[in-house]
């Protein structure tokens, strides 16, 4: 082994408000110490949660046959019918025709795809 994870990182335009929607969404605890890196603590072991500020933020674009997420979580859920009202209330948005057995697609508040996924 070389290494270990230490933080998975999302841009976004305003990193504190992402870091507050995921910080709903999974729980946590939130550092805002420093003003162009916030840590979210939400049981990851190591790892942490981080979100930096990006000026020139694109979103990738999902569903694209000609391109790729680029990143996402699987977030567990017990059962869809709790859990889909609760994101969607927090800003995020649904994919339509992203829905399986299993899992279900949704967009975070400015456009990085996650998914909720039965446990």
């Amino acid at each position: 082994m070389i290494g270990f994870v230490n933080a998975i990182a999302l841009d976004g335009p305003n990193p504190e408000e992402l870091a507050r929607f995921y910080q709903q969404l999974l729980g946590g605890e939130l550092d805002t110490s420093q003003s162009d890196w916030v840590e979210l603590d939400c049981g990851l072991g190591k790892a942490k949660l981080t979100f930096q500020p990006s000026t020139s933020y694109v979103p990738p674009t999902f569903p694209d046959p000609h391109g790729s997420q680029q990143f996402h979580l699987d977030v567990q859920v017990s059962d869809f019918e709790t859990a889909e009202p609760q994101v969607l209330e927090l800003g995020a948005t649904k994919v339509e025709g992203q829905e399986h057995e299993e899992f279900r697609v949704y967009l975070d508040p400015v456009g990085h795809p996650f998914c909720l996924v039965l446990s």
